[in-house]
């Protein structure tokens, strides 16, 4: 499909995933100013990040059907008004119960409505570079930390919480009412481009699919484990990098930037890895960066200085954050655009799952044996655990080029 517009489908996606996930992960630089100004304590703030992640996986299977069979305007369209909604019930919550409905179960909501469903529709744009494409989608979602959050940051310096708050608010209305607006389904084809699959039987066709069949199949068996271990195992690590930097001696800006280099190298590896499954082949790409992932954890149990720290950060972000956007590849080249929005949302709430658990795994882990050492080679253990998984994925051949 060569459509211009679809690149617009692509620009639209990376746009209101940042704003809306950005929005949500913001909720870190509101946590000292709330707890300061309430009394709430601030693992109990910080309780609506965990429901966040897993309202929004819940979510996201629900709003990814809902896409498939009302389109993804209105799915999108929904999300915004929640998002905005959630903000600003959250911003004027006077008890830690309205607080938590407001940033954790509405803000979840509306994450779900914007991740599987924009995903789903950037797919349904390509018939090649399907790849490229969903990677720069899930860039755009990974620009989230670094521009909303220092955002809320500035806020903050200027305004109260509640008044910093409830502008985010505001502004996600202002931004993702009119994008969602602009969100067109793709061209009817003639006919649909169904890649083979070599070595073993492929699924059914994916026009004669249903949704039951899909889930219940050995191929979102795959799917799904991968990507709930693969969540599960870069969680925890992620979580909790900062404070093992610090335990390791390093200062607290030492660790901050650790943590900023990592996420930019994983905007990088959304961008490589994207490309290599064009060109080498999406399920060989998807293993070489879960194996990257698994050593590049286990490793961070025998590192103390801070070149070490930034040298791994670079391999770890660009493996974890490379591998994110090829499940969705997966998922499209093995059932078809007609149940995209639903498979691709089942598995996201298995990956939600799976990201819930590495905070308070890691947690328990140092609260143990006062060391992270045993959080990072259980988390390379299931890292491999989703490698060996990823293995048993058919071999998706490349669709041939089109003019």
């Amino acid at each position: 499909m060569n459509s211009s517009y679809r690149w617009i489908m692509v620009a639209l996606g990376g746009l209101m995933g940042c704003v809306a996930i950005g929005a949500m992960f913001s909720l870190a630089v509101f946590l000292g100013p709330i707890s300061e100004a309430t009394g709430w304590s601030r693992a109990a703030i910080s309780a609506a990040m965990t429901i966040d992640f897993l309202v929004m996986g819940v979510a996201g299977f629900a709003w990814g059907a809902l896409s498939d069979r009302f389109g993804v305007r209105r799915v999108v369209l929904c999300g915004a008004l929640l998002l905005g909604a959630g903000l600003t019930l959250a911003s004027r919550a006077t008890s830690l119960l309205t607080f938590q409905i407001g940033y954790g179960v509405l803000v979840g909501l509306s994450a779900g409505a914007f991740f599987a469903p924009t995903i789903a529709a950037v797919t349904a744009w390509f018939d090649t570079q399907r790849g490229l494409a969903v990677s720069l989608v899930s860039a755009g979602m990974g620009m989230a930390p670094l521009t909303i959050s220092p955002f809320a940051g500035w806020l903050i310096t200027h305004y109260d919480w509640r008044t910093a708050m409830g502008i985010i608010g505001v502004g996600s209305w202002c931004v993702l009412i009119p994008a969602a607006l602009l969100v067109r389904n793709p061209p009817a084809r003639s006919a649909t481009a169904l890649s083979s699959v070599e070595g073993v039987v492929p699924p059914p066709r994916a026009d004669e699919m249903t949704l039951k069949r899909a889930l219940l199949s050995p191929h979102f068996f795959v799917l799904g484990g991968t990507f709930f271990l693969c969540c599960a195992a870069h969680s925890g690590p992620i979580f909790h990098m900062m404070s093992y930097a610090q335990f390791c001696g390093l200062s607290t800006m030492t660790a901050v930037s650790i943590y900023s280099v990592e996420g930019l190298a994983g905007l990088g590896g959304r961008l490589l890895f994207g490309v290599a499954a064009d060109r080498l082949g999406v399920k060989r790409v998807l293993v070489t960066g879960l194996v990257a992932q698994a050593l590049t954890i286990g490793t961070y149990a025998t590192i103390r200085d801070a070149a070490e720290f930034y040298a791994l950060a670079i391999v770890f972000g660009v493996a974890y954050g490379g591998v994110m956007p090829l499940y969705a590849v997966l998922a499209r080249e093995y059932f078809g655009q007609k149940i995209m929005g639903a498979v691709f949302g089942a598995a996201t709430m298995l990956s939600a799952i799976g990201m819930a658990f590495g905070p308070v795994v890691g947690g328990w882990v140092f609260d143990t044996w006062q060391n992270y050492r045993w959080l990072f080679l259980g988390s390379g253990a299931v890292a491999l655990g989703a490698a060996a998984i990823a293995l048993t994925f058919p071999r998706v051949s490349r669709a041939p080029a089109q003019a």
